[in-house]
């Protein structure tokens, strides 16, 4: 069983994302609904074909296709459980390095929880596709400098 500290400290990480990602995906669903509105109150449009109105509706398109990229990280995210202790490098630990502080989630980017700096990445990014399997003490390459794992949770 591993550390209380570090099963609270790597919840609230993952509070902070499932909390970033919900912003996303709320403004996606507002702007979404926004641009339907513009579409259907255009008092001038006399035409289905309106070049205004197809724009706002090819805008709203976009924003569904968005909104369900968002949603599908959402349920990634999900997927983490967060009461399994890992000893490597792998989907839904806390990677401690000598060079960064990283939860291998999705890719939401910077992240800060009690004042510290994390970077929720994907398993799709170098960073993470140089650190998996690897376990505590372990080195490796990335960008020509070695990369030190001082704690994995």
């Amino acid at each position: 069983m591993f550390n209380m500290d570090k099963r609270v400290l790597k919840k609230n990480i993952y509070d902070e994302c499932e909390k970033t990602q919900m912003k996303k995906i709320k403004h996606l669903e507002s702007a979404m609904a926004e641009a339907e509105r513009a579409a259907h109150d255009d008092k001038n449009t006399t035409d289905m074909f309106d070049s205004h109105m197809m724009q706002l509706i090819r805008k709203r398109d976009m924003f569904a296709k968005q909104l369900e990229q968002e949603l599908e990280n959402l349920k990634i995210l999900h997927r983490i459980d967060q009461t399994i202790h890992h000893d490597r490098v792998e989907f839904g630990v806390v990677v401690i390095t000598d060079v960064q502080k990283v939860f291998v989630s999705i890719g939401l980017g910077k992240i800060i929880v009690d004042s510290d700096t994390y970077y929720a990445i994907s398993l799709r990014v170098p960073f993470f596709q140089a650190m998996d399997g690897k376990k505590v003490g372990d080195t490796f390459e990335f960008r020509g400098k070695k990369v030190k794992i001082l704690d994995i949770f």
